[in-house]
Formats: structure tokens, C-alpha cells, sequence
């Protein structure tokens, strides 16, 4: 089967063949290609010559940014959509790149909090977003009940749509702020995901009434390498004073030097 770099190979220079893309479902995207528009469309027209799963290709030309961390797309060949159908864990989700923030690249890590979930657990999601941790979790535990909130309105409408075509019961959506919503979830909970790295720490006060003796929460943070994980540790040594590690994990790049890690840990 012919590859990318060899069906582009004496069109363009070796230098400008791009080395990576991410698939979205039925979405390709590119994060960099060379500045020509024409040479831009001649390897998004030869990835879908070359693979028919793909029906859109897109290039990223802003990074996530704003309230709530979007990025934009440029759509350089096939469907002129940027909603995608994406598939992982035994889940399926719908959502459009461009108004809803997600990494296709923390399939694994989604998979790895499922399985730690024990039965009857009764979970919080914080940014939860098209509901796909939610939702993950829901598939492969038996977790009792699963509460995610999420700010972004259409992210919110995906997450609602997502809960009927995986035809989940129980998972309660609220749209709206963590910081408005989590003083009104009369209950505690026995695993806190926090899955939005940006400023976490700010947000570790609001659920120190909403845990259990036994609680364990997943804190995500950006590290730079030489400070992996004490740093993410000491943001939440902050609020709770003596906590137990369970498991430090970095989850992949996010940029040269810096990781998106996650710190399994129990306050005591």
C-alpha cells in the first residue's frame, strides 16, 4: 500500500511532506503544512485518494484559545464539514472540531481512569465537555452513577446527543459553570475527574466538601520534564494538606519539554 510520503514523493520536497496528522473519524487534520495553497490541497487530495475512510481533511490555523479552548480549521479537501463521527472504547461520539475542545490522543488515558472505576461507584466529571470520559467510563464499568458538567452550550447539546446514541442511563448532564453548579450536587463522590489542565489548581477548593474518606481524583496539569511531578503535586498540596499518591502519569506531548500529565491521588 502506497504511504503519503512515498505518493508525494518528486511533487513536493521531502521537507514539506508532513510526518503526522491526527484522525477524527471521518476527519483528517493536519496541524502543519507548507504555506502554499496549492501544495497544501495537492497532499490533502492525495490523502483522500489514499484513504477512503476519509471524506474531510482540515488544517489547523489557530491553536485552542478563549473561554472555552477552541481552535480553528481550514477545510482543504472533501466534505465541507467539520463534524466528525468518531469511535473509541466502545463508544461513539458526534461533535464539530471547531466548537467543541477534544484530544483524540487521550483514548488511552480515558481507558485507563474507566478501568480503575470499581462497582457502584458514584462519579463527578468537571469539563466533561461532548461527554466522552462520562461516557467511556459508562462502557466499560459498572459504575452507579456518573454527574459531568460542561460551560461550552454546544459542546453541552453534542454530550446530550452522545448519551442517547450510546443509549447510557446513567449519566446526568449539567450545562453550565463548576464553580455554580458544584455547590448544588448534594452529594460526594467516590472519583473526581478534573480532565481540563489549563489553571486546575483554582478549582481543587471547590470539591474539598464533595469527597469521601476513600475519594480518589484525577488532577490533570502541563508539566515542563524537570518538573515532573513534584510541581503538579505542590499546586495540590495547596489545598489538600496531606494527600496519597496513587500514580503519576503523563498522558503525551502538548508542547517541546512539556507533558500533559494526570496525578492519581487520595486526600487523607
Amino acid at each position: 500500500m502506497v504511504n503519503l510520503k512515498d505518493a508525494l514523493k518528486n511533487k513536493i520536497s521531502e521537507e514539506e511532506i508532513p510526518t503526522s496528522f491526527n484522525i477524527i473519524g471521518n476527519i483528517a487534520v493536519f496541524s502543519k503544512l507548507p504555506d502554499n495553497a496549492k501544495k497544501q490541497k495537492l497532499i490533502a487530495n492525495m490523502l483522500l485518494k489514499l484513504n477512503k475512510n476519509i471524506k474531510t481533511v482540515l488544517l489547523k490555523v489557530k491553536q485552542f484559545s478563549g473561554e472555552y479552548r477552541l481552535p480553528k480549521f481550514k477545510i482543504l479537501a472533501g466534505k465541507k464539514t467539520k463534524e466528525a463521527l468518531y469511535k473509541e472504547n466502545n463508544s461513539q461520539f458526534k461533535l464539530d472540531l471547531e466548537k467543541c475542545y477534544f484530544s483524540p490522543r487521550l483514548a488511552n488515558e480515558r481507558l485507563r481512569i474507566a478501568k480503575q472505576v470499581k462497582f457502584n461507584e458514584t462519579i463527578l466529571v468537571m469539563f466533561s465537555g461532548i461527554a466522552i470520559y462520562p461516557i467511556v467510563i459508562s462502557r466499560n464499568s459498572k459504575a452507579k452513577e456518573i454527574y459531568g458538567i460542561e460551560i461550552n452550550p454546544v459542546a453541552h447539546k453534542y454530550a446530550l446527543e452522545n448519551l442517547m446514541s450510546n443509549k447510557i442511563i446513567n449519566i446526568k448532564l449539567f450545562k453550565g459553570d463548576v464553580k455554580k453548579i458544584i455547590p448544588r450536587i448534594k452529594l460526594k463522590f467516590d472519583r473526581i475527574i478534573m480532565p481540563a489542565p489549563k489553571n486546575a489548581e483554582e478549582y481543587l477548593s471547590l470539591i474539598k466538601n464533595k469527597i469521601k474518606k476513600s475519594t480518589i481524583i484525577h488532577f490533570y496539569d502541563f508539566s515542563q520534564e524537570k518538573d515532573f511531578p513534584k510541581q503538579s503535586i505542590n499546586k495540590i498540596k495547596k489545598v489538600f494538606k496531606k494527600i496519597k499518591i496513587l500514580n503519576n502519569v503523563k498522558c503525551g506531548a502538548y508542547a517541546p519539554y512539556v507533558s500533559r500529565i494526570c496525578i492519581d491521588f487520595q486526600p487523607l
